[in-house]
């Protein structure tokens, strides 16, 4: 599926393919669906452009059908009418502006002509791909207040597509249907307990007829499980657990297993294992390959008694799609205790190692460890760090376990362990890419630190962050020789890795952490956006930058690429913010503001289209009101900003443009206007909900009074 000849394309993108051939491949389809003929259903729609197995699995390069474009999810288009020799060329050729302004993650299907986006707030629009006019737009009126159970932003990172119809996950829970021409809603289901932390924020896929569906919250205190609904009319068909529920009450064999790993009374807070993003598929195999994430909460003293694997925590787990059957998994980080996620970007492929040709699975998750599997059995091949790591030397081939350094254990410690990487990770949920010709992988890579520090006192709240770690005290202080230093080692990269030599072949260094998510095509281009607001295509085979284009806004999202009617496009959602800029405070915008003006931008050869002016997005300078708390008030006002408020408004109450700046808030200076909005919940119905269950009036005072300190302290730095 890698070689574009394969699929009927030429180098040149033209169609190519003799009758002898056409049915060739028609046969090798059908084969490859063979295994799954059980469980598929094909759509009963009459709409001609269909999706179907075997047209996501043919990869048409006119369609962007999936996430990941193929299942293997390696991000990579055959097209080449767009190439290094007319790159110059390219252009804008329409965009839209969207009516939501915070972290814009989705890739753009494209589908028969319509490209199909989700937004910030789980909100869907469809454009005419060639023209930009808005086909329909839909608004799942996502309750306001759900905010307070996401960690990392009210993002969405797009569809599924199957038969007539496109599915959406909503940050409340849903999982909802729409008809592809109208955006009308064909059904909608509630796919989580409500009542709990839980949201979901990643695309589903959709695999012979099942919709599957995964969701977040690990941070709040739940358990994670994916679920297979029917896509015609959305009865659930399985669901799969990644950690064990109180021992005596688990059924799946799987999950008896896992017991043995765990200690203490986990299931209170759940245990974590959210699979909220990373999936891919072989149809050959017949394997489903999913992500596993953080335990819950992040410090394993309190999840699990400092003991343990703690399966299926920070792992790859294979899966028989038809029923969610386990059948192996791979764990990344064993007792897992910095928020090591295995939840980024999985991606398959055939490589060539020591003279053999291996089916494999490619992973780098967060703890900065590149991993390639044999995704046949799950049996390790190779490892190596891609960024600077501290927490482990290396891993052993023999175990497929790390050599961890004992020290990063910091609740046996009980000393503060800067940890490399932090919990933002070494790489993060932007996508990666592959390009069979360089036989690289592109890593938007993070380099990063963080200050984990036992919590001796720590007790679950009912909401907010549960990671048993003491927040307040790894905050930056306001010192110009602390920041600078801090700045200088959080870094973003554009990592081109090989995966069989386990070793880079070039980089690019970004002065930011949090940076786009990439694109390979076949007309030697790679493309990505940053934090800067550049959208720029490389040279895949050594990183040149052969153009860019100025987004007026930071890019987090993946491009995707089609062809409508002989003529090539590509698409990105540009609109800043995510997890980082919400909370990384001084860290977030090493460039200054990046002012959030959400667009889906366009491009072709030869487009003209202008982006309008905008203004700067600098910020009015602080003039807060003089200091007035006590140490004892401006302490405790420190400890609980760290505990519930910095994960939207950024380490030491240094915000960003996505959320109020809260050091420039016109309450900060009348304590009744901030109680009314933090215990109050005065603006609940944008996000900022109530916490009288979590912090009582003087509590809040205390918080009130150490903002208008930090303010007045980075007045004095020139901040």
């Amino acid at each position: 599926m890698n070689d574009p000849n394969a699929m009927g394309v030429t180098e040149h993108g033209r169609e190519r393919v003799s009758k002898s051939k056409s049915f060739r491949v028609k046969v090798a389809l059908i084969a490859m669906a063979l295994p799954l003929a059980a469980c598929q259903q094909q759509p009963s729609t009459g709409l001609p452009g269909a999706v179907t197995a075997e047209r996501i699995i043919a990869a048409n390069p006119d369609d962007w059908l999936s996430y990941g474009r193929t299942y293997d999810e390696q991000r990579h288009s055959p097209l080449d009418q767009i190439n290094q020799r007319n790159i110059a060329d390219l252009g804008l050729a329409w965009f839209a502006d969207l009516d939501t302004s915070r972290g814009q993650e989705a890739t753009p299907l494209a589908i028969d002509g319509k490209i199909y986006i989700t937004t910030a707030w789980s909100k869907a629009k469809a454009y005419d791909a060639v023209t930009g006019k808005l086909e329909w737009e839909y608004d799942p009126k996502v309750p306001g207040d759900r905010a307070v159970a996401a960690c990392c932003d009210v993002v969405n990172r797009g569809f599924g597509a199957w038969g007539d119809k496109l599915f959406l996950g909503t940050l409340d829970g849903r999982l909802v249907a729409l008809d592809r021409k109208t955006g009308k809603e064909v059904w909608s289901v509630v796919t989580l307990d409500q009542s709990k932390p839980y949201t979901i924020t990643g695309a589903p896929r959709v695999i012979n007829g099942m919709v599957l569906i995964g969701n977040g919250g690990a941070e709040m205190g739940v358990r994670g499980f994916l679920t297979a609904y029917d896509a015609e009319t959305g009865k659930e068909l399985w669901r799969f657990y990644s950690v064990p529920d109180e021992p005596g009450k688990n059924k799946e064999e799987h999950l008896k297993k896992a017991e043995a790993t765990w200690k203490g009374e986990w299931w209170k807070q759940g245990g974590g294992g959210t699979m909220w993003d990373a999936m891919a598929y072989d149809p050959e195999l017949d394997l489903l390959y999913v992500g596993v994430g953080n335990g819950s909460p992040w410090n394993q003293f309190y999840r699990s008694a400092g003991e343990g694997d703690n399966l299926y925590l920070s792992s790859i787990v294979a899966l028989r799609p038809k029923t969610g059957e386990y059948v192996w998994h791979f764990q990344t980080t064993p007792g897992e205790t910095w928020d090591y996620t295995a939840t980024q970007h999985i991606m398959l492929a055939d490589l060539t190692i020591e003279g053999a040709k291996r089916k494999v699975l490619m992973q780098a998750p967060k703890n900065g460890f590149f991993f390639v599997l044999d995704r046949e059995n799950g049996k390790l091949i190779s490892a190596n760090n891609y960024v600077p790591v501290n927490w482990a030397t290396g891993f052993d081939l023999k175990t497929g376990r790390p050599i961890e350094n004992p020290d990063s254990r910091y609740y046996r410690t009980g000393k503060l362990w800067l940890g490399t990487p932090g919990p933002i990770g070494a790489h993060n949920w932007h996508p990666m890419a592959f390009n069979p010709k360089t036989g690289l992988v592109y890593i938007p890579a993070i380099n990063n630190s963080f200050g984990f520090i036992h919590n001796p006192n720590w007790k679950a709240n009912k909401q907010g962050f549960n990671v048993g770690l003491d927040l307040s005290s790894g905050m930056l202080p306001a010192d110009k020789a602390t920041r600078a230093a801090a700045k200088a080692a959080t870094t973003g990269e554009l990592v081109a890795w090989d995966p069989v030599a386990q070793k880079a072949r070039w980089t690019i260094k970004y002065p930011g952490a949090w940076n786009g998510g990439l694109l390979s095509t076949g007309g030697d281009l790679l493309f990505q956006g940053n934090m800067a607001g550049e959208f720029n295509a490389f040279d895949p085979a050594n990183g040149k930058k052969l153009w860019s284009f100025n987004a007026q806004t930071g890019i987090v999202a993946p491009a995707s690429t089609f062809r409508v009617k002989g003529e090539q496009y590509v698409a990105v959602l540009a609109g800043w913010g995510g997890a980082w800029p919400l909370s990384a405070g001084y860290l977030s915008e090493p460039n200054g503001p990046i002012r959030n003006q959400s667009r889906l931008l366009v491009f072709k050869l030869g487009g003209k289209a202008k982006l309008p002016d905008m203004d700067s997005a600098a910020p009015p300078p602080l003039d807060p009101p003089a200091s007035t708390g006590t140490p004892a008030q401006i302490a405790e006002g420190k400890k609980n900003f760290g505990q519930f408020c910095a994960v939207c408004h950024g380490d030491a109450a240094i915000g960003t443009s996505l959320t109020r700046d809260l050091r420039r808030a016109g309450s900060l200076g009348d304590a009744k206007m901030w109680n009314d909005i933090v215990i109050g919940g005065a603006l609940s119905a944008t996000g900022m909900v109530s916490w009288k269950n979590e912090l009582t009036p003087s509590q809040s005072e205390a918080i009130r009074l150490y903002v208008i300190q930090r303010a007045n302290e980075d007045k004095a730095l020139g901040n």
